[in-house]
């Protein structure tokens, strides 16, 4: 089997990313600590509560979020953008934008706002946006038996009519001072924190599936080593011999 040079990961075929005798092939090239670190974040990954943000402008705020994002277990991301979308900071992601998996939806990839709700929906989703207007249900009360996605919007007009018409919920930090909102990366950390933390002790199958845990191993392998398809061609070409 030959692939070709610097191919990506969407681009990989199922049964090339299924095979775990590959995967344990391309995991004999890391070190131990590496594969080791891998194991003791796959045991607090979740897929359970997801991040979407629509329209934030300001491309700091993204990445934070991003940011927040992983360092909470959450691995999914869907950024709902106008244009050719959002183009990732190094900076501020600090290697989380590595690690998460980041669903686009944009104007360049003919995917709307619309068929993201969709999406989370066919997937089993709630759909909960952040707004500090309303009768909004304050964060220590909202119910995490159910998968959620939590929604954030723009940094000045906030989550747009058509989202919050596709939502159950509304939810809102409880506030304390003059000002009625945290900007939107500290309000999202806040949240999803805040979320993550009571999931690990709630009583809910909130874990990623064997098979998830799995194409994560191969997932984040392929991005640790330097022209992973090589090493694919010459495994197939030992099989083949």
């Amino acid at each position: 089997m030959v692939l070709r040079k610097h191919i990506t990961l969407p681009e990989i075929p199922e049964n090339i990313i299924n095979d775990l005798k590959l995967l344990k092939w391309l995991q004999s090239f890391l070190t131990e600590n590496k594969k080791g670190l891998f194991e003791k974040v796959l045991l607090t990954r979740t897929r359970h509560i997801v991040c979407v943000m629509e329209n934030v402008i300001d491309e700091h705020n993204t990445n934070a979020v991003i940011r927040s994002c992983e360092c909470s277990g959450l691995q999914d991301v869907y950024i709902i953008s106008g244009g050719k979308g959002f183009k990732p900071a190094k900076g501020i992601l600090r290697g989380s934008g590595k690690w998460s998996t980041i669903l686009r939806y944009h104007q360049a990839s003919g995917k709307s706002a619309v068929q993201c709700m969709e999406d989370l929906k066919s997937k089993g989703y709630r759909i909960v946006v952040t707004s500090p207007h309303g009768n909004a249900t304050p964060l220590h009360e909202l119910d995490i038996s159910q998968p959620l996605a939590v929604c954030f919007g723009h940094e000045q007009t906030g989550i747009s009519d058509m989202l919050e018409q596709s939502a159950g919920e509304k939810l809102k930090i409880p506030m304390f001072g003059f000002t009625e909102s945290f900007n939107v990366s500290v309000a999202a950390g806040i949240i999803l924190y805040h979320l993550t933390s009571r999931l690990h002790s709630a009583p809910v199958n909130w874990q990623l599936s064997e098979k998830e845990k799995n194409n994560l191993r191969f997932e984040w392998t392929w991005k640790c080593l330097n022209r992973p398809e090589l090493l694919v061609e010459e495994y197939y070409n030992r099989s083949d011999t």
